[in-house]
């Protein structure tokens, strides 16, 4: 069994997406929540098409099932897990009737869904951004996490939360600790034997004990002042930030802004200085997946020109500021730095890197590695914390004024703001142009045909695009890309983000849409 939630898998995960195919071919049940009627769907048994933003209230509706008809892993809930009363209790306050309503699926449907996950053990969950790119983005994952632990699905191979991750080898800047409260390996800054520990390595005398600041905060704080100086690494922010008009006036501010990359950008616009950078292809190194697989990366190609390894970039101005870095090759840093100074790594050295890679935690050179964590119910902070969560809507909801939804994401044939595949003539001959995906009745509505440009309007900016008329979009919902600068959907949307994670609210946002005279 196997539950997708807020994934666009076959287009933004197309490769990972062939493996659920495969399981649905063999046997498996697949059930796919999702406002749109993506392409998973043709594979899925059940399609539950709730409303943007409504997650927590539905996911609540199905646990207040579970409970209600006692169809939750009681023995798994009692010896693993703590905070059950609690989660009951918040529960009780959405039966089907109540999250149908906010959902706008029915109450049958909630019940079906609670009712086939309690019929196959361990089933899996799967999600990807359109459960985090909200305000409530923790809520939601944490909800996520609530119904997979009632059902008793965690800590079993083909069980527990799965998030797929938004860009290749976030897992593994996330594990080298590119997060403003945790040093490499997730150590935090606020013990003090993990600074300690990273000051002697670094040869610094002190390190902050509070977490830094989070991107939105730094980016508001270069038109302050605060923040005078700004290195943007690999990220092309003039196009994936929201409300692209105000983003450009933070880069526009900043006193002196460094980009590194493989190739111009709309972020380079801005730059003082670029550092030509060496592509994947170019590079030594590692990268590491969501199921913290580590696996090599060979060289399949020469850097051109003046463009250097990421690696080698950070040593040289290091080496101006006064520090002399001993390693001297990506193997050196791992296998000397990395698998020193991280635990949960301590056991991963290129010489082990061969074939599939090694999965941390892999805390000693025998250790074979973790496939599976949490088994036998052992969490990392003891037992699994059911937690109670309230349901709260989009920071910009629908008015007379913007009486549509956008939501937006990604297509199969770009990624991300096409700073590679942009450059791909072949790619731009199958998708050469954004559109503005409109239901039938919607398009009706308005008077729009297929393929007409029509005015996207928000709050913050309109652009001008072509409609795409499909039966994937229910009614009242625009959906875009940001892939291409003219007609990207960031110029529309919300700067408003998770209160704990700063992920921008990317998934809803207020529109209309009008025909061009």
């Amino acid at each position: 069994m196997i539950l997708m939630v807020g994934t666009n898998m076959s287009e933004a995960h197309p490769v990972a997406s062939t493996f659920v195919k495969d399981a649905v071919l063999g046997g498996a049940q697949l059930i796919v929540v999702d406002p749109r009627r993506t392409d998973m769907v043709d594979f899925a048994q059940l399609h539950v098409p709730i409303k943007v933003g409504s997650d927590v209230a539905f996911i609540n509706g199905v646990m207040n099932v579970l409970i209600t008809e006692n169809l939750y892993d009681q023995k798994y809930v009692e010896s693993c897990t703590v905070g059950f009363e609690e989660l009951k209790k918040k529960v009780m306050e959405y039966p089907p009737e109540r999250a149908a309503e906010i959902s706008g699926v029915s109450a049958e449907t909630i019940r079906d869904v609670a009712r086939r996950l309690s019929s196959v053990k361990p089933a899996m969950l799967m999600y990807t951004l359109g459960i985090t790119e909200h305000t409530c983005g923790v809520n939601n994952v944490m909800s996520c996490a609530n119904l997979q632990m009632l059902l008793g699905n965690v800590g079993f191979e083909c069980g527990g939360v799965n998030p797929l991750r938004g860009q290749n080898n976030v897992q593994g800047a996330c594990d080298m600790g590119a997060l403003p409260n945790v040093f490499p390996g997730y150590q935090r800054v606020d013990n003090a034997q993990a600074r300690e520990k990273f000051m002697k390595a670094w040869n610094v005398q002190s390190l902050p004990d509070k977490p830094g600041m989070m991107m939105p905060t730094m980016m508001k704080n270069l038109t302050t002042g605060k923040v005078k100086a700004f290195y943007v690494f690999g990220e092309n922010l003039a196009n994936t930030e929201p409300d692209i008009h105000h983003v450009e006036r933070e880069l526009q501010s900043a006193e002196f802004l460094v980009c590194q990359d493989i190739f111009p950008t709309e972020t380079t616009r801005f730059a003082h200085v670029i550092l030509p950078a060496a592509a994947w292809s170019e590079n030594d190194g590692t990268f590491s997946s969501s199921e913290r697989r580590v696996n090599r990366v060979r060289t399949a190609s020469v850097p051109p020109g003046d463009a250097k390894p990421n690696w080698w970039i950070f040593k040289e101005i290091a080496k101006r500021m006064g520090h002399e870095w001993a390693s001297n090759s990506a193997q050196e840093i791992w296998d000397n730095e990395v698998s020193v100074l991280a635990p949960s790594l301590a056991g991963i050295q290129y010489a082990r890197l061969e074939n599939d890679g090694i999965q941390w935690p892999a805390p000693s050179k025998d250790h074979p590695g973790t496939p599976t964590l949490h088994k036998d119910g052992k969490f990392t902070c003891g037992l699994g914390v059911l937690k109670a969560i309230d349901w709260t809507p989009p920071a910009e909801v629908p008015d007379k004024e913007y009486p549509m939804v956008l939501s937006t994401g990604r297509r199969l044939y770009h990624y991300h703001t096409r700073t590679q595949t942009g450059r791909c003539e072949g790619i731009n001959d199958l998708l050469g142009e954004e559109t503005a995906d409109i239901s039938p009745a919607d398009a009706q509505a308005h008077g729009i045909s297929d393929g007409e440009v029509i005015a996207v309007k928000s709050r913050r900016g309109e652009v001008k695009v072509k409609a795409r008329v499909t039966s994937q979009v229910p009614q009242g919902l625009v959906w875009m890309a940001f892939h291409f600068r003219e007609a990207c959907a960031n110029w529309l949307t919300n700067p408003v983000y998770d209160p704990v994670t700063q992920t921008a609210e990317y998934k809803a946002c207020a529109v209309r849409i009008d025909r061009l005279a």
